[in-house]
C-alpha cells in the first residue's frame, strides 16, 4: 500500500534545473514540494541530503526471460533488479519462449508485471516468432496497451517486410524498435571486427553490419512516415546517420547500451565471455562518439540492453557463448561516468535516464494510452505520480554479482567500484529501496 513519505534536503532535479526542497508524497502523489512542509501522522522521512532527486528510472530495453527463460529471469526477480537500480518501469522485450507476438504472451507478461512494485510494459514481437518471415498480429498487441514491437536479438532483415511492417505501424500510431544489424554482413562474428579480433582468432562483427541497416531503416522510415526507435547504437556512423536523417525530418529516437559507453572491445582479450554481446563492444574512438552523442542530445536515452544468462548460457567457448550482460543494477553509476563523471549534469542524467525513456516508451502522463501503468518521467510537480530515484553521487559501490538482486551473475563489472548510487527507490508511493537496501 502507498505510504506518507517525505524525501526530505535533497536536491530536486527538473527538467529546467536544480533547486533544494523537500518532497511530500501521500496516496502514491506528489501532494506538496518545498521547505518546511506540513507532514500527516505517521509520515516516514528519508534522508536525501546530498542527494539529487529525480523521476524514477524508465528502461527502454530489459529481458525478463519469462516465460521460458525462467532459470535466467523471471518478471519478478528483473522487477527487483530494476528497484535495486532505480527504475520503477522497464519494457520488457518480446524474445522470450514463446515470443511475445501474440495477446496471450502479452497478457501473461502484463499480469506477472502487475504482481511487481514497478511498472512492466511489454513489448511486443514485429514478426511472428521473430522470425522475420510474417507479420505479428500488431493491431491485436496495441489494443491491449502495447506501444513498441520489436524483434529485438534479430533485426528484420526482409526490407520488404520491414516496409510493410512500418505502414501498418504507422497507421496503428505505434513505435517500431530495430535491432540494426546485418545478419549477411555480421557473418556469425562474436566480436567487433578489427585487428584485434584477427589477432584473436575470433571471427568478426563488423560495424557495417549495423551501420547498413540504420541506414535501411532511417530511409524506410522516412518513406513511411513510422516512428522508429533505433536500439543499442554502438558506432560513430550510425549515429551520425540517425543526426541527418533527422535533419531531414525523420521521427527517429535512439538509444546507447551503458556497456557500448563503459568498455571497449580490448575487454574481449582475455575470451571472458561475459564480454560478448550483440552488438559488439567496439573501438575506443567509437566510446568517445558515444558519450559526445549523449552529452549533445543527439542519442536521446540511456536503455540497459538487461540481459541475463544462465551459467550453462555462458560457461562456452566465446564463439558458442549466448551474447548479453546484466545492466539494470548498474547503469546508473555507468552512464554517471559516461556523463562526466563527478561532473556530470544531473538534468542531463535524468533525462537520458527517465524522461526521454518515459516519451518514448509513451508512459507519461500527458500520454492517454499510459493505461494501466502509473506515470513516469515526471518533473517533480504537484499532482505527479510518486515515482521517485534518490541517487547519492558520493556513493562508491563496488560491483558484486553474488549481492544482485538478479537471478543471473553474467555482470561484466565485478569487483569494479563505480561513482554513484541509488540511496531510496520510489514506486507508486511505497519506498521498494530505502538506504541503499531494497525492501522485499
Amino acid at each position: 500500500m502507498a505510504e506518507s513519505l517525505l524525501v526530505a534536503g535533497g536536491s530536486l532535479v527538473r527538467p529546467d534545473g536544480v533547486v533544494r526542497g523537500d518532497v511530500l508524497v501521500v496516496d502514491g502523489l506528489i501532494v506538496a514540494v518545498g521547505t518546511g512542509l506540513e507532514q500527516p501522522s505517521g509520515t516516514t522521512q528519508l534522508d536525501a541530503s546530498g542527494c539529487w532527486v529525480g523521476p524514477g528510472l524508465v528502461d527502454l530495453h530489459t529481458h525478463l526471460r519469462q516465460p521460458g527463460g525462467e532459470e535466467a529471469e523471471t518478471v519478478e526477480s528483473g522487477a527487483w533488479a530494476g528497484i535495486a537500480g532505480g527504475y520503477t518501469a522497464v519494457v520488457a522485450m518480446p524474445n522470450t519462449s514463446p515470443a511475445a507476438d501474440n495477446t496471450a504472451v502479452v497478457a501473461q507478461v502484463m499480469a506477472l508485471g502487475k504482481m511487481t512494485p514497478i511498472d512492466v510494459a511489454p513489448a511486443g514481437a514485429i514478426t511472428i516468432a521473430r522470425e522475420g518471415e510474417r507479420l505479428a498480429p500488431m493491431a491485436a498487441m496495441a489494443a491491449l496497451g502495447v506501444s513498441i514491437f520489436t524483434d529485438d536479438g534479430t533485426g528484420v532483415q526482409d526490407a520488404g517486410l520491414m516496409r510493410r511492417a512500418m505502414e501498418y505501424a504507422r497507421g496503428l500510431g505505434v513505435t517500431l524498435a530495430e535491432h540494426c544489424e546485418d545478419e549477411s554482413l555480421a557473418q556469425g562474428g562474436c566480436m567487433n571486427e578489427s585487428g584485434l579480433s584477427s589477432r584473436l582468432g575470433l571471427v568478426g562483427r563488423p560495424a557495417l553490419a549495423e551501420e547498413a541497416m540504420v541506414a535501411r531503416d532511417l530511409l524506410l522510415a522516412e518513406a513511411t512516415g513510422c516512428q522508429l526507435h533505433l536500439l543499442h547504437l554502438s558506432t560513430a556512423r550510425s549515429v551520425a546517420l540517425c543526426v541527418a536523417a533527422r535533419a531531414r525530418g525523420v521521427a527517429v529516437t535512439a538509444e546507447v547500451a551503458p556497456h557500448h559507453l563503459t568498455l571497449t572491445e580490448a575487454s574481449c582479450s582475455g575470451y571472458d565471455t561475459t564480454f560478448k554481446v550483440h552488438p559488439p563492444l567496439r573501438s575506443a574512438e567509437d566510446v568517445a562518439a558515444l558519450r559526445r552523442a549523449l552529452k549533445a542530445g543527439e542519442i536521446e536515452a540511456v536503455a540497459t540492453d538487461h540481459a541475463p544468462h544462465s551459467p550453462q548460457a555462458k560457461d562456452r567457448p566465446f564463439d558458442e557463448a549466448s551474447p548479453g550482460m546484466l545492466g539494470l543494477e548498474t547503469a546508473l553509476a555507468l552512464s554517471i561516468e559516461a556523463l562526466g563523471g563527478s561532473e556530470a549534469d544531473p538534468v542531463t542524467l535524468f533525462e537520458v535516464l527517465s524522461r526521454a525513456p518515459s516519451r518514448i516508451a509513451r508512459l507519461t502522463k500527458s500520454d492517454p494510452r499510459v493505461g494501466g501503468y502509473s506515470a513516469q518521467g515526471g518533473n517533480l510537480e504537484l499532482g505527479d505520480a510518486a515515482n521517485l530515484c534518490v541517487v547519492d553521487p558520493a556513493a562508491r559501490p563496488v560491483v558484486e554479482a553474488s549481492r544482485l538482486q538478479s537471478r543471473a551473475s553474467n555482470t561484466p563489472y565485478e569487483g569494479r567500484t563505480l561513482l554513484g548510487g541509488v540511496r531510496h527507490t520510489i514506486a507508486r508511493g511505497v519506498a521498494v529501496k530505502v538506504d541503499s537496501e531494497v525492501r522485499r
